[in-house]
């Protein structure tokens, strides 16, 4: 079987492993542009009780809360490319099967993000001159072209987890539509809400108005906190629409996993009845401290909320088709004959680091199957996992690596892409010495091939 298999130029951020970068990055797009959707909702809200005649509401949309909706979609902007720029270094196959499939829905997304844009410019730069029909006519074509920008993004990024009838065959719209749409699109819909209105709180807060009537202004805000109080029923209905492996990682077959799950979860809950007990129904006072605290709090949800989306897919970044290595299943067989790094064309930067071709191979490997997850000294470190464990544990680790972890892909490399591999990460561990004993015992390489052979190349959570 002959397979393209294409090998992109790899950038490395030092101790930082690839996920933590693109993590990071993507955890403040997402507060940042659910923020500006939920914000411009509000913006709505405010500015058509301002047209009733309440000052305070007409104060507080022309003054900061509009600028910080501004900065939101523009920082959200920023971020967005900064995301996808960092994601197509580490997974440039899944980033390219994705504009390949959705091409003309991803430009429709940009259309409607164009538009949201242009309204907001718009609004922040002409609002104090526009009658009233324009003014709110211009704010709700801000609230919408944003919430329909989500609209689109959910249900390309929700395929990578859920890709449903598209497996078998049945097109764009049925990967789009696909399982975990709406329950993802209702999810962020209430996050977007929610984050308006605690973000409107702090502004509040600021504003130079007697007690009471901030008060006044705070309850109104609040309201569109209240659907927090579902956002349960969206969590168990994503629940029960992933993948049956998926869910056992968020339920307690990962630590980490699990952990996330209630950090998200526990924030979520503190909110929802600070806001909905507390300023809602027994119409108590929130000052700035709470409030921030509350938006603080937020942030923790998102970030969790976040790892825990990005985690369910493991072992893959599109599920069904592409692991986290960037290979496919018929990819993973052809290499485990082929062997990982034969049409690899990339020298090693530090190559005359390495004494043996057999550690400079179990480099190559390293970076063609572990690198997009582990780094070699750093964060998820591969020596640091491995300091412990003897050879022959190594061995068989690595060779049934999905049997090891079930979140790992298949090794998609020969017997000795894996001896080479433990070789290299025992020299690690070691301290580098200036010398290394090849090893090339033809028992150990005939055992790693029947460990290989035993476990297959199917991963195991199945599609």
């Amino acid at each position: 079987m002959a397979l393209a298999i294409p090998y992109y130029p790899v950038n490395e951020f030092g101790p930082l492993m690839k996920g933590l970068v693109i993590g990071g990055v993507g955890i403040l797009h997402v507060f940042l542009a659910q923020f500006a959707i939920g914000g411009g909702m509000l913006l709505y809200y405010f500015e058509g009780r301002a047209q009733r005649g309440d000052a305070d509401a007409r104060k507080f949309v022309d003054g900061y809360f509009r600028v910080l909706v501004l900065v939101s979609f523009v920082f959200g902007a920023l971020t967005g490319v900064a995301m996808w720029f960092t994601t197509i270094q580490v997974g440039a196959r899944t980033i390219g099967l994705m504009v390949d499939e959705f091409h003309w829905l991803w430009a429709t997304e940009w259309v409607w993000f164009s538009i949201e844009v242009c309204a907001g410019y718009a609004f922040y730069r002409f609002g104090s001159r526009l009658d009233d029909r324009a003014r709110r006519s211009l704010l709700g074509l801000y609230a919408f072209a944003a919430w329909m920008s989500l609209f689109w993004i959910n249900g390309i990024l929700s395929w990578q987890l859920t890709p449903g009838g598209w497996l078998d065959g049945n097109g764009m719209w049925a990967g789009f539509f696909n399982p975990s749409f709406w329950p993802s699109l209702f999810f962020r819909t209430a996050v977007a809400t929610t984050l308006a209105a605690l973000v409107a709180c702090v502004v509040i807060n600021t504003m130079d108005l007697p007690r009471e009537r901030k008060a006044e202004l705070i309850r109104r805000a609040s309201r569109f906190a209240a659907p927090i109080a579902l956002m349960p029923i969206f969590a168990l209905w994503f629940l029960a629409v992933i993948p049956e492996d998926s869910r056992t990682w968020l339920l307690g077959g990962s630590l980490p996993m699990t952990m996330f799950v209630g950090v998200a979860a526990g924030a979520s809950m503190l909110i929802g009845a600070y806001v909905i007990v507390g300023i809602m129904i027994k119409r108590l006072t929130i000052n700035i401290a709470t409030a921030t605290l509350l938006l603080v709090l937020a942030f923790g949800a998102t970030a969790a909320g976040e790892f825990v989306r990005e985690g369910a897919r493991k072992p893959f970044t599109v599920r069904g088709v592409l692991y986290s290595t960037s290979l496919t299943p018929a990819e993973v067989a052809h290499l485990r004959v082929t062997g990982a790094t034969v049409g690899d064309p990339y020298p090693l930067r530090d190559e005359a680091r390495y004494p043996t071709a057999q550690l400079q191979r179990g480099a190559k490997v390293f970076r063609v199957l572990c690198d997009a997850c582990h780094t070699k000294h750093g964060s998820n470190s591969l020596v640091e996992l491995v300091r412990t464990w003897t050879d022959d544990q190594m061995r068989l680790n690595i060779a049934k690596l999905q049997r090891t972890k079930g979140f790992m892909p298949p090794f998609a490399g020969n017997a000795e892409d894996v001896e080479a591999l433990v070789q290299m990460l025992k020299w690690e561990v070691a301290g580098t010495p200036r010398s290394w004993p090849a090893s090339a015992d033809p028992a150990v390489v005939a055992q790693i091939a029947r460990w290989l052979d035993e476990v297959g190349t199917s991963p195991m959570g199945g599609r």
